[in-house]
Protein backbone atom coordinates (compact mmCIF):
# COMPACT_ATOMS: atom_id res chain seq x y z
CA UNK A 1 0.00 0.00 0.00
CA UNK A 2 1.32 3.44 -0.77
CA UNK A 3 2.06 6.21 1.64
CA UNK A 4 -0.63 9.23 1.24
CA UNK A 5 0.35 12.14 2.93
CA UNK A 6 -1.22 15.64 3.28
CA UNK A 7 -0.76 18.93 5.18
CA UNK A 8 -1.65 19.08 8.49
CA UNK A 9 -0.11 22.76 9.23
CA UNK A 10 3.99 22.02 8.95
CA UNK A 11 3.55 18.38 9.89
CA UNK A 12 2.29 15.61 7.61
CA UNK A 13 0.31 12.79 8.01
CA UNK A 14 0.59 8.99 6.92
CA UNK A 15 -3.03 8.51 5.68
CA UNK A 16 -3.89 5.25 4.40
CA UNK A 17 -1.36 3.30 5.41
CA UNK A 18 -0.54 1.15 7.89
CA UNK A 19 2.40 1.75 10.20
CA UNK A 20 4.28 -0.84 11.58
CA UNK A 21 5.33 -1.17 15.21
CA UNK A 22 4.43 -0.38 18.90
CA UNK A 23 1.55 1.72 18.75
CA UNK A 24 2.66 3.99 21.79
CA UNK A 25 5.55 4.92 19.50
CA UNK A 26 3.98 5.00 16.18
CA UNK A 27 1.22 7.38 18.05
CA UNK A 28 4.31 9.90 19.28
CA UNK A 29 5.60 10.81 15.71
CA UNK A 30 1.93 11.93 14.77
CA UNK A 31 1.63 15.67 15.09
CA UNK A 32 -0.95 17.15 18.18
CA UNK A 33 -4.70 17.47 17.35
CA UNK A 34 -4.64 16.06 13.96
CA UNK A 35 -6.82 13.49 13.87
CA UNK A 36 -10.85 13.69 14.08
CA UNK A 37 -11.82 10.02 15.71
CA UNK A 38 -10.02 7.20 17.15
CA UNK A 39 -11.06 3.89 17.16
CA UNK A 40 -9.57 1.48 19.65
CA UNK A 41 -9.81 -2.22 20.09
CA UNK A 42 -6.82 -2.92 22.54
CA UNK A 43 -6.00 -6.29 23.51
CA UNK A 44 -8.42 -7.99 25.85
CA UNK A 45 -5.77 -9.35 28.46
CA UNK A 46 -7.99 -12.57 28.59
CA UNK A 47 -6.06 -14.32 31.43
CA UNK A 48 -6.72 -17.14 29.91
CA UNK A 49 -5.30 -20.28 31.79
CA UNK A 50 -4.79 -23.33 30.07
CA UNK A 51 -6.77 -24.86 26.55
CA UNK A 52 -10.83 -24.11 26.19
CA UNK A 53 -12.30 -27.41 25.27
CA UNK A 54 -15.75 -28.00 23.71
CA UNK A 55 -18.09 -30.84 24.97
CA UNK A 56 -16.59 -33.39 22.07
CA UNK A 57 -13.06 -32.45 23.20
CA UNK A 58 -12.43 -30.39 19.97
CA UNK A 59 -10.46 -27.51 20.80
CA UNK A 60 -11.72 -23.74 20.84
CA UNK A 61 -9.97 -20.93 18.94
CA UNK A 62 -9.77 -18.51 21.62
CA UNK A 63 -7.57 -15.38 22.08
CA UNK A 64 -4.30 -16.93 23.44
CA UNK A 65 -1.69 -14.84 21.47
CA UNK A 66 1.26 -13.38 22.90
CA UNK A 67 0.21 -9.57 22.22
CA UNK A 68 -2.94 -10.37 24.55
CA UNK A 69 -0.76 -11.61 27.54
CA UNK A 70 0.43 -8.85 30.33
CA UNK A 71 2.30 -9.85 33.56
CA UNK A 72 -0.49 -8.29 35.72
CA UNK A 73 -3.49 -5.73 36.06
CA UNK A 74 -0.74 -3.24 37.16
CA UNK A 75 1.31 -3.72 33.79
CA UNK A 76 -2.53 -4.06 31.73
CA UNK A 77 -3.03 -0.59 33.21
CA UNK A 78 0.63 1.40 32.72
CA UNK A 79 0.13 -0.20 28.86
CA UNK A 80 -3.79 1.99 28.95
CA UNK A 81 -2.50 4.74 30.82
CA UNK A 82 0.16 5.23 27.47
CA UNK A 83 -1.56 4.72 24.82
CA UNK A 84 -4.43 6.62 25.69
CA UNK A 85 -2.36 9.54 26.73
CA UNK A 86 -1.03 9.95 22.94
CA UNK A 87 -4.62 9.14 21.21
CA UNK A 88 -5.95 11.70 23.39
CA UNK A 89 -2.90 14.27 22.27
CA UNK A 90 -3.58 13.29 18.43
CA UNK A 91 -7.29 14.50 18.65
CA UNK A 92 -8.59 17.51 17.93
CA UNK A 93 -10.26 19.53 20.31
CA UNK A 94 -13.52 18.06 18.94
CA UNK A 95 -12.29 15.09 18.13
CA UNK A 96 -13.79 11.79 19.79
CA UNK A 97 -12.54 8.26 20.49
CA UNK A 98 -14.40 4.64 20.66
CA UNK A 99 -12.82 1.66 22.60
CA UNK A 100 -14.13 -1.31 22.99
CA UNK A 101 -13.46 -4.29 25.36
CA UNK A 102 -15.25 -7.27 27.42
CA UNK A 103 -15.64 -7.20 30.67
CA UNK A 104 -11.81 -8.55 30.94
CA UNK A 105 -10.79 -4.90 30.65
CA UNK A 106 -13.77 -2.35 29.84
CA UNK A 107 -13.76 -1.12 33.34
CA UNK A 108 -10.17 -0.43 33.83
CA UNK A 109 -10.07 0.94 30.51
CA UNK A 110 -13.23 3.59 31.65
CA UNK A 111 -11.74 4.53 34.73
CA UNK A 112 -8.60 5.37 32.43
CA UNK A 113 -10.15 7.59 30.28
CA UNK A 114 -12.03 9.58 32.88
CA UNK A 115 -8.62 9.81 34.84
CA UNK A 116 -6.96 11.03 31.84
CA UNK A 117 -9.74 14.36 30.83
CA UNK A 118 -11.77 12.69 28.40
CA UNK A 119 -15.79 12.68 28.94
CA UNK A 120 -17.98 9.81 28.68
CA UNK A 121 -20.69 10.35 25.87
CA UNK A 122 -22.16 7.06 26.09
CA UNK A 123 -21.31 3.34 26.81
CA UNK A 124 -23.08 1.07 23.93
CA UNK A 125 -23.86 -2.66 24.47
CA UNK A 126 -22.94 -4.99 21.25
CA UNK A 127 -25.76 -7.88 21.87
CA UNK A 128 -24.03 -11.02 19.44
CA UNK A 129 -27.09 -12.23 17.84
CA UNK A 130 -24.50 -15.38 17.48
CA UNK A 131 -22.13 -15.41 20.76
CA UNK A 132 -19.98 -18.60 21.53
CA UNK A 133 -21.58 -20.44 24.09
CA UNK A 134 -19.79 -21.12 27.16
CA UNK A 135 -18.85 -24.73 27.21
CA UNK A 136 -18.11 -25.17 30.90
CA UNK A 137 -21.57 -24.51 31.72
CA UNK A 138 -20.03 -22.53 35.02
CA UNK A 139 -20.97 -18.99 33.94
CA UNK A 140 -23.63 -16.94 32.30
CA UNK A 141 -22.74 -17.15 28.24
CA UNK A 142 -20.85 -14.35 27.58
CA UNK A 143 -23.21 -12.43 24.76
CA UNK A 144 -21.79 -9.14 24.74
CA UNK A 145 -19.18 -6.66 24.61
CA UNK A 146 -19.35 -2.97 25.63
CA UNK A 147 -18.34 0.19 23.26
CA UNK A 148 -17.35 3.22 25.03
CA UNK A 149 -17.66 6.80 23.46
CA UNK A 150 -15.84 10.03 24.86
CA UNK A 151 -15.13 13.25 23.44
CA UNK A 152 -11.95 14.58 24.40
CA UNK A 153 -13.10 16.81 27.27
CA UNK A 154 -15.98 18.11 29.12
CA UNK A 155 -17.99 20.63 27.05
CA UNK A 156 -15.83 19.80 23.98
CA UNK A 157 -17.77 19.16 20.41
CA UNK A 158 -18.00 16.41 18.32
CA UNK A 159 -19.30 14.86 15.48
CA UNK A 160 -22.81 12.84 16.03
CA UNK A 161 -25.24 12.28 12.84
CA UNK A 162 -28.38 12.02 14.75
CA UNK A 163 -30.60 11.57 11.98
CA UNK A 164 -28.32 9.39 9.66
CA UNK A 165 -28.22 6.74 12.89
CA UNK A 166 -32.20 7.61 13.28
CA UNK A 167 -32.95 6.80 9.54
CA UNK A 168 -30.26 3.44 9.59
CA UNK A 169 -32.99 2.35 12.58
CA UNK A 170 -35.47 2.91 10.53
CA UNK A 171 -36.57 6.28 11.49
CA UNK A 172 -36.67 5.43 15.14
CA UNK A 173 -34.15 6.88 17.59
CA UNK A 174 -30.98 5.18 17.55
CA UNK A 175 -30.32 3.23 21.07
CA UNK A 176 -27.13 2.23 22.81
CA UNK A 177 -27.86 -1.52 22.68
CA UNK A 178 -26.80 -2.79 18.93
CA UNK A 179 -27.84 -5.99 18.14
CA UNK A 180 -25.47 -7.18 15.20
CA UNK A 181 -23.77 -10.51 14.55
CA UNK A 182 -19.89 -11.70 14.98
CA UNK A 183 -17.87 -12.10 12.44
CA UNK A 184 -18.77 -15.31 10.32
CA UNK A 185 -18.89 -16.98 6.77
CA UNK A 186 -17.55 -14.99 4.15
CA UNK A 187 -16.36 -11.88 6.18
CA UNK A 188 -14.18 -14.04 8.26
CA UNK A 189 -10.79 -13.63 7.29
CA UNK A 190 -8.76 -16.65 6.79
CA UNK A 191 -5.02 -17.00 6.55
CA UNK A 192 -3.15 -20.16 4.05
CA UNK A 193 -4.07 -22.61 6.64
CA UNK A 194 -7.98 -21.95 6.36
CA UNK A 195 -7.65 -20.84 10.20
CA UNK A 196 -9.14 -16.98 11.16
CA UNK A 197 -6.61 -14.78 10.57
CA UNK A 198 -7.29 -12.60 13.51
CA UNK A 199 -8.95 -14.41 17.13
CA UNK A 200 -10.90 -10.73 17.67
CA UNK A 201 -12.25 -9.20 13.98
CA UNK A 202 -14.65 -7.37 14.36
CA UNK A 203 -17.80 -7.20 11.85
CA UNK A 204 -17.82 -4.46 9.39
CA UNK A 205 -21.80 -3.35 10.26
CA UNK A 206 -20.14 -2.43 13.83
CA UNK A 207 -17.75 -0.34 12.41
CA UNK A 208 -20.63 0.97 9.50
CA UNK A 209 -22.29 2.32 12.56
CA UNK A 210 -19.48 3.85 14.37
CA UNK A 211 -18.10 5.85 11.50
CA UNK A 212 -21.44 6.63 9.96
CA UNK A 213 -22.77 8.00 13.69
CA UNK A 214 -19.78 9.61 14.33
CA UNK A 215 -17.57 11.36 11.67
CA UNK A 216 -18.12 12.79 8.18
CA UNK A 217 -16.19 12.43 4.82
CA UNK A 218 -12.82 13.65 4.32
CA UNK A 219 -12.05 13.03 8.40
CA UNK A 220 -9.23 11.18 9.47
CA UNK A 221 -9.55 7.85 11.57
CA UNK A 222 -7.01 6.54 13.73
CA UNK A 223 -6.75 3.08 14.68
CA UNK A 224 -3.86 1.93 16.94
CA UNK A 225 -4.82 -1.82 17.28
CA UNK A 226 -5.69 -2.46 13.23
CA UNK A 227 -5.48 -6.13 13.18
CA UNK A 228 -7.01 -7.27 10.06
CA UNK A 229 -8.43 -3.59 8.83
CA UNK A 230 -11.78 -3.53 9.62
CA UNK A 231 -11.23 0.11 10.18
CA UNK A 232 -9.77 0.86 7.19
CA UNK A 233 -11.51 -0.94 5.12
CA UNK A 234 -14.80 0.88 6.08
CA UNK A 235 -13.31 4.12 6.58
CA UNK A 236 -12.55 3.66 2.75
CA UNK A 237 -15.44 2.77 1.57
CA UNK A 238 -17.28 5.24 3.29
CA UNK A 239 -14.82 8.42 2.14
CA UNK A 240 -12.65 8.60 5.44
CA UNK A 241 -8.97 8.51 5.34
CA UNK A 242 -7.72 6.31 8.04
CA UNK A 243 -4.19 5.52 9.75
CA UNK A 244 -3.51 2.06 11.00
CA UNK A 245 -1.22 1.23 13.39
CA UNK A 246 -0.30 -2.67 13.60
CA UNK A 247 2.92 -4.45 15.35
CA UNK A 248 1.91 -7.77 13.75
CA UNK A 249 3.30 -8.30 10.47
CA UNK A 250 0.69 -11.14 9.20
CA UNK A 251 -1.72 -8.83 10.63
CA UNK A 252 -0.39 -6.17 8.68
CA UNK A 253 0.01 -7.97 5.45
CA UNK A 254 -3.76 -9.53 5.23
CA UNK A 255 -5.04 -5.90 6.33
CA UNK A 256 -3.12 -4.54 3.05
CA UNK A 257 -4.44 -6.83 1.29
CA UNK A 258 -8.06 -6.31 2.00
CA UNK A 259 -8.03 -2.62 2.01
CA UNK A 260 -6.62 -2.81 -1.87
CA UNK A 261 -9.53 -4.90 -2.81
CA UNK A 262 -12.45 -2.01 -1.26
CA UNK A 263 -14.06 0.35 -3.32
CA UNK A 264 -14.99 3.58 -2.10
CA UNK A 265 -18.66 4.57 -2.51
CA UNK A 266 -19.91 6.70 -5.18
CA UNK A 267 -19.84 10.42 -2.96
CA UNK A 268 -23.34 11.33 -3.78
CA UNK A 269 -23.99 7.80 -1.70
CA UNK A 270 -21.85 9.13 1.16
CA UNK A 271 -24.44 11.86 1.91
CA UNK A 272 -26.55 11.28 4.73
CA UNK A 273 -29.55 12.76 7.06
CA UNK A 274 -28.66 15.51 8.87
CA UNK A 275 -30.04 17.41 12.01
CA UNK A 276 -31.83 20.63 10.93
CA UNK A 277 -29.69 22.26 13.81
CA UNK A 278 -26.51 21.60 11.80
CA UNK A 279 -27.95 23.44 8.86
CA UNK A 280 -27.30 27.57 8.02
CA UNK A 281 -29.85 29.49 10.38
CA UNK A 282 -32.15 31.47 8.55
CA UNK A 283 -33.89 34.19 10.34
CA UNK A 284 -37.46 35.16 9.60
CA UNK A 285 -36.78 38.32 8.59
CA UNK A 286 -34.56 37.34 5.55
CA UNK A 287 -37.82 36.15 3.50
CA UNK A 288 -39.22 39.52 3.81
CA UNK A 289 -35.94 41.41 3.46
CA UNK A 290 -35.64 39.38 0.06
CA UNK A 291 -39.78 39.96 -0.74
CA UNK A 292 -40.37 36.22 -0.53
CA UNK A 293 -42.81 37.30 1.59
CA UNK A 294 -44.23 41.08 2.10
CA UNK A 295 -44.87 43.44 4.82
CA UNK A 296 -48.59 43.23 5.31
CA UNK A 297 -49.10 39.93 4.10
CA UNK A 298 -51.09 37.72 6.13
CA UNK A 299 -50.50 34.22 7.75
CA UNK A 300 -52.47 31.46 8.55
CA UNK A 301 -52.25 28.98 11.32
CA UNK A 302 -51.63 25.39 10.68
CA UNK A 303 -54.90 24.53 12.31
CA UNK A 304 -56.56 27.69 10.43
CA UNK A 305 -57.79 29.52 13.40
CA UNK A 306 -55.89 32.14 13.80
CA UNK A 307 -54.19 34.71 11.24
CA UNK A 308 -51.33 37.77 11.60
CA UNK A 309 -50.10 40.26 9.54
CA UNK A 310 -45.94 40.32 8.72
CA UNK A 311 -44.51 43.37 9.53
CA UNK A 312 -41.37 44.88 7.86
CA UNK A 313 -38.97 43.94 10.83
CA UNK A 314 -39.74 40.63 10.33
CA UNK A 315 -42.50 40.35 13.51
CA UNK A 316 -45.74 39.35 13.48
CA UNK A 317 -48.95 41.06 14.89
CA UNK A 318 -52.78 40.37 15.59
CA UNK A 319 -55.21 41.14 18.04
CA UNK A 320 -53.90 38.94 20.37
CA UNK A 321 -50.09 39.36 20.44
CA UNK A 322 -47.03 40.34 18.69
CA UNK A 323 -43.49 39.20 18.13
CA UNK A 324 -41.44 36.53 16.49
CA UNK A 325 -43.10 33.89 14.27
CA UNK A 326 -42.68 31.89 17.67
CA UNK A 327 -43.44 33.95 20.19
CA UNK A 328 -46.63 34.80 18.71
CA UNK A 329 -47.95 31.20 17.58
CA UNK A 330 -47.06 30.22 21.06
CA UNK A 331 -49.50 32.94 22.41
CA UNK A 332 -52.23 31.92 20.14
CA UNK A 333 -52.13 28.40 21.30
CA UNK A 334 -51.59 29.43 25.27
CA UNK A 335 -48.14 26.64 24.96
CA UNK A 336 -44.76 27.08 26.85
CA UNK A 337 -43.12 27.33 23.15
CA UNK A 338 -44.13 26.90 19.19
CA UNK A 339 -42.06 25.62 16.07
CA UNK A 340 -43.31 29.06 13.77
CA UNK A 341 -41.53 27.66 10.93
CA UNK A 342 -43.73 24.50 10.59
CA UNK A 343 -46.72 26.53 12.19
CA UNK A 344 -47.27 29.21 9.87
CA UNK A 345 -48.70 29.21 6.24
CA UNK A 346 -48.91 31.38 3.22
CA UNK A 347 -51.00 31.30 0.46
CA UNK A 348 -50.06 30.62 -3.13
CA UNK A 349 -51.90 30.57 -6.03
CA UNK A 350 -55.05 29.48 -3.93
CA UNK A 351 -52.38 26.72 -2.44
CA UNK A 352 -51.48 26.75 1.75
CA UNK A 353 -48.09 26.86 1.93
CA UNK A 354 -45.98 26.22 5.23
CA UNK A 355 -43.23 29.15 5.32
CA UNK A 356 -40.49 26.65 6.01
CA UNK A 357 -40.64 26.22 2.14
CA UNK A 358 -39.16 29.42 1.70
CA UNK A 359 -36.45 29.04 4.69
CA UNK A 360 -35.07 25.78 2.67
CA UNK A 361 -35.20 27.67 -0.74
CA UNK A 362 -33.00 29.78 0.66
CA UNK A 363 -30.70 27.46 2.20
CA UNK A 364 -30.75 25.87 -0.64
CA UNK A 365 -28.92 29.27 -2.19
CA UNK A 366 -26.69 28.89 0.41
CA UNK A 367 -25.44 25.74 -0.10
CA UNK A 368 -25.02 26.59 -3.67
CA UNK A 369 -22.66 29.49 -3.05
Amino acid sequence: MTTKTTSRGAATLPLNSVLAGDCVAQMKKLPDASVDLVFADPPYNLQLRGELMRPDNSRVDAVDDAWDSFASFKTYDAFTRAWLKQARRVLKPEGAIWVIGSYHNVFRLGAELQNQGFWILNDVVWRKSNPMPNFRGKRLTNAHETLIWASKSEGAKYTFNYEALKALNEGVQMRSDWVLPICTGGERLKDENGQKAHPTQKPESLLHRVILGTTNPGDVILDPFFGTGTTGAVAKAMGRDFIGIEREADYRRVAEARIAQVRPYDSDALQVSTSKRAEPRVAFGVLVERGMLRPGEVLHSLNGRHRARVRADGTLVCSEAKGSIHQVGAQLEGAPSCNGWTYWHFKRDGATVPIDLLRQQVRAEMAGD
